[in-house]
């Protein structure tokens, strides 16, 4: 058969509406074996590497699976818990949390999940299961604050592919960013000043981004911009002055010029400069994960002290704090809008009595 059907579909089904929460994706287990596969995929996706296939493929599988799924697995291996994946049980609490403060406001009928774009559980099969539960109308939030096509558009391109195989498609909404709205600014803010009552206002915050190659910002991406943007209006809700603050980039890979300034060479910069006291936040990951625990809590931690550093504190990410989950929730409601729950007849007498007022 051509295209899937729903094994369960009955005519007088109830019709449901899905909110589908994704993020990027995390390896099985901190294994090669498990980094191998999870890298397979992910660095075979045109959106994350534009290079011509041919060239990417031999580079890819010829060398770069042959020396890093090994390197990686120990990196990984740090970061591990007995709830495995930081990555993937942060993001389960999120849609957890997310499910049962739209319950409490009334969103009975809606079928909440979360997928991975790389890895499991992927979105293939979570969009199986929601459509099996009747879902027919999907909203769809990847948790990248900032658009980068290599992200948000990546997710797009997962789920447009999948809705080539159904043979009934659901009305579908997709937020593709939100890097300024006020909600998620305001959790931003929050969670630094929280961190910032226990352990004081350092002299510089380093707002630090993952980092993509510079000319994706040449052929038209925005992440650059969005970034910027986001890191100026938390500064401007701290009361920030430009000279406290500074934005950098993470992560880099390869040996092409990828956004800068890159994280890593300001820490080691920062003491000669007079600033051995640095607090790190990083606003475009929803969830900690690889990055932000070994990499900017350890690792870059490591390179501003060597440098002559004194302090050093990274803040955590927003993960499922109330404030962020209160921010994602106002988010998907705004989405949610003229999106009817027929299953719910007391948001509907609530919504009418609001209305009388």
């Amino acid at each position: 058969m051509r295209y899937k059907n729903s094994s369960f579909f009955t005519h007088n089904q109830q019709d449901k509406i899905g909110v589908l929460i994704t993020n990027l994706g995390t390896p099985d287990a901190p294994t090669p074996k498990a980094l191998r596969r999870y890298l397979a995929e992910f660095l075979s996706d045109p959106r994350v590497v534009e290079v011509p296939r041919l060239l990417w493929f031999l580079i890819l599988h010829g060398v770069i699976l042959r020396i890093r799924p090994r390197r990686s697995a120990k990196a990984y291996a740090t970061v591990f818990t007995d709830e495995g994946s930081p990555l993937l049980f942060h993001t389960e609490r999120q849609c957890n949390a997310i499910r049962q403060q739209l319950a409490d406001k009334g969103y009975q009928n809606l079928e909440v999940h979360y997928a991975m774009r790389y890895g499991n559980p992927g979105i293939d099969t979570v969009l199986d299961r929601m459509f099996q539960q009747g879902v027919r109308k999907l909203l769809v939030l990847p948790l990248y604050p900032q658009y980068s096509a290599s992200t948000s558009a990546s997710t797009f391109d997962a789920i447009a592919k999948d809705f080539t195989t159904r043979r009934w498609l659901p009305d579908f909404r997709f937020i593709s960013h939100y890097h300024d709205f006020p909600p998620y600014i305001n959790a931003a803010a929050e969670q630094i000043r929280q961190f910032w009552q226990q352990h004081g206002k350092p002299k510089k915050l380093l707002f630090s981004y993952h980092g993509i190659p510079k000319r994706y910002l040449t052929n038209g991406d925005p992440y650059h911009c969005e970034c910027y943007k986001t890191s100026r209006l938390i500064a401007e809700q701290l009361d920030l002055t430009q000279d406290e603050y500074l934005t950098c980039f993470q992560s880099r890979f390869g040996r092409e010029e990828w956004l800068q300034p890159y994280t890593d060479e300001t820490l080691k910069a920062l003491p000669a400069q007079g600033i051995d006291d640095v607090h790190v936040f990083c606003p475009g990951f929803s969830a900690d994960c690889l990055e932000t625990i070994e990499e900017i809590a350890e690792e870059n931690k490591e390179y501003f002290i060597e440098a002559g550093g004194r302090n050093y504190h990274y803040i955590s990410a927003l993960n499922d704090t109330n404030h962020h989950i209160d921010a994602l929730c106002t988010l998907l409601e705004q989405n949610l809008q003229h999106w009817q729950c027929p299953a719910d007849p007391q948001r509907e007498e609530r919504a009418r009595t609001v209305g009388s007022e």
